[in-house]
């Protein structure tokens, strides 16, 4: 790991009762010119259709460039779309990253070269706050979870020259001191139309379920945050301001935007009068009452994104997610169904109680309840997660390249390897044949969910159980 020492500029305060903030904005004042940010947002290398077709704007590097944009002069890469990072970094003081297991080599080898070029690095995101050892041979300083949370001890280290191998906050910040993210760094690329035109916001942080293969609990602990609903809802129309229209799309990327009914419901009975459109990943704990689907109807929900994960009650109790009660899934498919509200379905196969049985229960649920969109995955332990723990000894291999849950990790008690791929390949391909997807969807509007079917049709009919190895 390199520590990078930039010109020192004094701090002119002796006395402790000045504020760090304060200090920071003395140091800002001396500067003679503005330090250059490159951030960047690294394409995975994965085989699977991750960063194809049309992507999300990446919402949290978007806040890093908001936060740092106040006092730095930013460049914004996003590789997913096309845009290129320079060979020579010269006109740039510092590069910062961010990363997920399934691009962490990329990131990484992004650190590496900058830190030849004698530049301040920072890596950030899900996988260097899991492994920030490992990470932190790639860099100048890793970034532990959220950066606004760090943000005025970074910048006054940036400006000191004094900088730190690792920066994670003894407190979060409440959601209320976050800025509403400048989406022009982002869409200033000549590429941005490859972005999906859904606008990402956030309304909370966090998810205190613990399901011991989430990432979540060991970046926020169990806190969850919420942002006062008037920011929310401001947001929402300085986008509807922007793009002139109403019906704006909105997607939240919350981990649980439903773990307070009452500040969920009531945002549902606020976005009702807006006239937009939106989508989310929830959990089902309260799907099962037919006025919460309702007011998400009215609200303008299209699409919901579910973790059903499996229908095999032993392995929702295995991996502690007690929002999932297997009794309650057609309820809550079917209250969504009356109101308008297309399902996203997440299914995971590999667990050690699954068996060849638990793909004709997957299809057979799928099929008898039109799920819309169905997505499957292979278990992935991620790094520093509870399930990594546990299941390390069995882990095949830790090419982080293949993290991207559509590789095979490791061996099911129930099952061979061979089996287990066999059967995955099969239920995609039978799920996304032609005739299951008129039956699925079936007198559905057409929009983007049928188009995504038809990509899946073509995608499915090439894989192969060697493409999961």
């Amino acid at each position: 790991m390199q520590t990078v020492q930039a010109e020192t500029i004094t701090a002119p305060f002796a006395t402790t009762s000045v504020s760090p903030e304060d200090i920071l904005q003395q140091l800002v004042r001396q500067q003679k010119t503005r330090k250059k940010w490159l951030i960047v947002q690294p394409m995975s290398t994965t085989s699977m259709m991750v960063d194809s077709s049309s992507v999300s704007m990446p919402l949290n590097l978007i806040m890093v460039a908001t936060v740092a944009g106040r006092l730095f002069d930013i460049t914004f890469i996003d590789e997913r779309i096309g845009d290129r990072i320079p060979d020579d970094l010269s006109p740039f003081d510092v590069v910062a990253v961010t990363s997920r297991s399934l691009n962490a080599s990329k990131a990484y080898a992004i650190g590496d070269a900058a830190l030849r070029q004698g530049k301040i690095v920072l890596l950030g995101g899900v996988h260097p706050t899991m492994l920030h050892q490992e990470a932190g041979e790639h860099c100048t300083s890793v970034i532990y979870g959220e950066i606004e949370s760090i943000w005025t001890e970074l910048a006054t280290d940036i400006l000191q020259g004094t900088m730190k191998p690792l920066y994670r906050a003894l407190e979060l910040k409440p959601m209320s001191d976050m800025h509403r993210p400048d989406f022009s760094y982002a869409l200033a690329s000549k590429r941005s139309k490859k972005y999906s035109s859904r606008i990402p916001i956030l309304a909370t942080k966090g998810c205190p379920v613990g399901c011991n293969f989430c990432t979540t609990p060991t970046i926020y602990g169990k806190n969850y945050r919420y942002r006062e609903l008037d920011l929310v809802l401001d947001e929402m129309r300085y986008h509807q301001e922007r793009l002139g229209k109403k019906s704006a799309n909105f997607s939240f990327m919350d981990d649980n935007i439903s773990f307070r009914p009452k500040y969920f419901l009531t945002l549902l009975e606020e976005m009702s009068k807006l006239g937009i459109h939106w989508n989310a990943n929830i959990s089902m704990n309260f799907l099962d009452k037919p006025e919460v689907a309702e007011l998400a109807g009215r609200s303008g929900c299209d699409l919901l994104s579910i973790g059903f994960e499996t229908l095999n009650p032993e392995t929702i109790k295995s991996v502690h997610k007690g929002s999932n009660k297997i009794g309650n899934y057609e309820k809550v498919v079917n209250n969504l169904h009356q109101n308008g509200i297309a399902i996203q379905g997440y299914f995971m196969f590999g667990f050690d109680n699954d068996t060849e049985e638990s793909f004709q229960l997957t299809y057979d649920f799928i099929m008898k309840n039109r799920i819309e969109f169905p997505v499957f995955s292979l278990v992935t332990p991620f790094p520093g997660t509870p399930y990594f723990d546990e299941m390390k000894p069995r882990i095949r291999h830790f090419d982080w390249d293949k993290y991207d849950t559509y590789h095979y990790m490791f061996e099911p008690t129930g099952m061979s390897g061979e089996t287990l791929l066999k059967n995955f390949v099969k239920l995609q391909q039978e799920v996304y044949k032609g005739r299951a997807i008129m039956k699925r969807m079936q007198g559905k509007p057409f929009n983007w969910v049928w188009l995504a079917n038809f990509m899946m049709n073509r995608f499915t009919n090439r894989l192969s159980p060697e493409i999961y190895m």
